[in-house]
Order: structure tokens, then C-alpha cells, then sequence
């Protein structure tokens, strides 16, 4: 009884001619982009919901209206917004147009990055692998903890008092 493994048979069927030899190709999904030319994806952070369109431009970021200095005035959150298109290499490349609302400032700010994350990979679906690597494209679910029936917030407890 000799031993033989599978790949042995199915080297046996091939060199027979009796199984075409298989050759796998990777499928890439296609982008989806709308009749305007633009790629549209929600972002989320916080109770913050960020609605993201992006369109070959000149790298000009709207949020609500406005531009991204004024709508975002400290520098940490406008680098925030821009590390999706860093960590792709396509800063100057695409027009960011979002609305966002909920929650504050920084929560925003990470709402719109998550947005532009997967709009760029809904626009260019090579982009991905370099973004999830990056972890732009996990939605970070850590919110503020409710506030439980009697006590003063959601873990401090009232004082006790033994006597």
C-alpha cells in the first residue's frame, strides 16, 4: 500500500490530461463611482455621522460648507482628516466635499477620516490594502458609557455614609 497525497493525485490528473490545471486570478472589485464621477461613503465615530463625497480635484477638503481650516481649527484634527490621503499617496489628487453632524470636534474629525477612507477605496479599490494597513478603514466603536439609574454619572456612586 503505497501513501500518496492529494497534490501527488492531482499532479497524476493534470500530466493525464484527465483535470485542466486550475489557475486562480484575483477578482478586484470594481469601482463604484456615481454618474457625477464622484465615490460616496458614510463615516462614523462617536455618535458623529459624516456623509463623504470625493471627485478628481485639486485636494480641496469642504466640510459643511466650509473649508477644512475653518470648519476644523486646531491642527491636530485637519491632520487627522489628511491621513487617509498620505497613507494612500493621493493628498493633492481628489476634491473631499462631506457634511457631518453629531457628537464634537474630534469625533467629527474621525468620522470624516473614516469616510474618506472608504470612499478612496470605493474609488480606487487598490487603495485598500494600504489603507486598512493603516486602520483607517475600522470604525473605532468606543462611545461614552450611559448614565446608570442612582448613581450621579455612569460608574461614580454617591457617597456612603456609615452613620
Amino acid at each position: 500500500m503505497s501513501t500518496t497525497s492529494l497534490e501527488d493525485l492531482k499532479d497524476v490528473a493534470v500530466d493525464a490530461g484527465v483535470v485542466e490545471p486550475v489557475v486562480e486570478t484575483p477578482v478586484m472589485p470594481e469601482p463604484k463611482i456615481d454618474a457625477q464621477g464622484r465615490a460616496y461613503a458614510t463615516g462614523k465615530r462617536k455618535t458623529a455621522i459624516a456623509r463623504v463625497w470625493i471627485k478628481p480635484g485639486s485636494g480641496k477638503i469642504t466640510v459643511n460648507n466650509k473649508d477644512q481650516t475653518e470648519y476644523f481649527g486646531r491642527a491636530v484634527l485637519q491632520m487627522v482628516i489628511k491621513q487617509p490621503m498620505i497613507a494612500a499617496e493621493r493628498k493633492d489628487q481628489y476634491d473631499v466635499v462631506c457634511t457631518v453632524k453629531g457628537s464634537g470636534p474630534s469625533g467629527q474629525a474621525g468620522a470624516v477620516r473614516h469616510g474618506i477612507a472608504k470612499a478612496l477605496t470605493y474609488f480606487e479599490p487598490t487603495l485598500r490594502t494600504a489603507l486598512k494597513k493603516g486602520g483607517f478603514l475600522t470604525r473605532d466603536s468606543r462611545v461614552v458609557e450611559r448614565k446608570k439609574y442612582g448613581r450621579k454619572k455612569a460608574r461614580k456612586s454617591f457617597q456612603f455614609s456609615k452613620r
